[in-house]
């Protein structure tokens, strides 16, 4: 196994992009929100959704048609979309103004559902979210996999970078670096996988004291093609 320590990674990705100070303003993007409790829950399910409709899509064009989501979704009120009879939501996903796909419409109710369900049981959906651990992060996607809908893969993980929660990914070349360094064999998702993949993260952790949404892209600008940038043309892979 090659060396794969904090500073071997660091340097590393400072050699690939023109040294610290360029590195450092690429790594300081979407970084953690300290007040992740606080944002409101009607936004985690618009970005769910956002998400999910980028899945296998070009990101662009659902961006393009964001406005006419929110108005036709009640700007994702979880308690009006959750009173919405289904002859009413497959109107919906027939509307032109968004993007017609009913079973992606459909996990708009299903995700909202769960929204409410943990905000009944917890007192509160986002902080829910916040107070989850960073050192189990795998333990939430599998999580938000389990109980939501179409939230498995990297979109589960995705939305919750955008939302502020710090998580690494699984991106093309966060994939390419555990290979290579033997940190992971076979299927990348397995259970045994992503222990080992949270487990190199929370040592990188302890070793720099950085986010683990720094941690992701140092790791990702150390390696591979660096597919690591969320641009707008970017598809995602479907739900595993």
């Amino acid at each position: 196994m090659q060396s794969c320590n904090y500073r071997t990674i660091y340097d590393l990705a400072a050699t690939r992009k023109g040294g610290e100070e360029n590195l450092e303003l690429l790594v300081r993007q979407h970084l953690p929100n300290p007040n992740l409790a606080d944002v409101p829950e009607d936004r985690f399910l618009a970005e769910f959704t956002r998400k999910v409709f980028q899945s296998g899509f070009v990101w662009r064009v659902v961006d393009n048609k964001w406005l006419a989501f929110e108005e036709l979704f009640w700007g994702f009120d979880v308690d009006k979309l959750l009173m919405m009879p289904d002859d009413m939501l497959e109107r919906k996903a027939a509307d032109p103004a968004i993007i017609r796909n009913l079973k992606k419409v459909w996990s708009i109710r299903e995700n909202a559902l769960m929204i409410r369900e943990i905000r009944d049981r917890e007192g509160s959906f986002p902080q829910f979210i916040a107070d989850w651990p960073e050192e189990d992060i795998i333990g939430l996607w599998q999580f938000l996999k389990k109980h939501g809908s179409r939230l498995g893969g990297n979109i589960g993980p995705y939305a919750l970078r955008f939302l502020g929660k710090d998580t690494f990914l699984l991106s093309r070349d966060v994939e390419a670096f555990l290979r290579e360094r033997e940190i992971i064999e076979g299927g990348l998702t397995t259970k045994r996988s992503l222990a080992a993949t949270q487990n190199f993260f929370n040592e990188l952790q302890q070793q720099s004291d950085r986010s683990l949404c720094e941690l992701s892209r140092l790791v990702a600008f150390s390696a591979g093609e660096n597919r690591v940038v969320v641009t707008e043309e970017k598809k995602e892979a479907e739900p595993a």
